[in-house]
């Protein structure tokens, strides 16, 4: 799974550290999270998103011995009359702690289903290096955006 190089020195710098190299098949994915309540336009606060997070990773941690790294970026979706604040949750195959592609993608659907319900909501998408997979309680859109009903 991973490929481990051996140790290299600055050779300009006697007193650098080695430096080991580990390379692992590329792996990306992306939740989109709005922070809005359903469709109530009640604000969620990044920073409880990020607490769940971690209470979830820890989970992970001692009852699977999974490190489900992550990255979060706040981030504005706009369509048509909607524009709401989302958080961006990147994940890729870290390293340190690697996992097969097909577990991280479980993993990482488990999370979204969770923060889905954690946060009500109605729908968010992952994006995956191969598909993008939108997970939907319902085929209700959010009344900002126009449509032809």
């Amino acid at each position: 799974m991973s490929n481990v190089e051996s140790n290299e020195t600055n050779k300009n710098n006697p007193q650098t550290m080695p430096i080991k190299k580990t390379t692992i098949k590329a792996f990306k994915a992306v939740i989109h999270l709005g922070l809005e309540y359903h469709y109530d336009k009640r604000p969620i606060d990044e920073n409880q998103v990020i607490a769940y997070i971690q209470q979830y990773q820890d989970q992970l941690i001692e009852q699977k011995k999974i490190y489900l790294s992550c990255s979060i970026t706040k981030s504005l979706i706009v369509l048509s009359g909607q524009k709401e604040e989302h958080l961006q949750i990147g994940f890729i195959n870290y390293p340190k702690f690697p996992l097969s592609h097909k577990v991280l993608k479980t993993e990482i659907e488990k999370l979204a289903r969770s923060l889905m319900d954690e946060f009500q909501q109605n729908r968010l998408v992952i994006e995956y290096l191969d598909q993008t997979l939108m997970l939907e309680k319902s085929g209700e859109i959010d009344s900002r955006i126009k449509t032809d009903d």
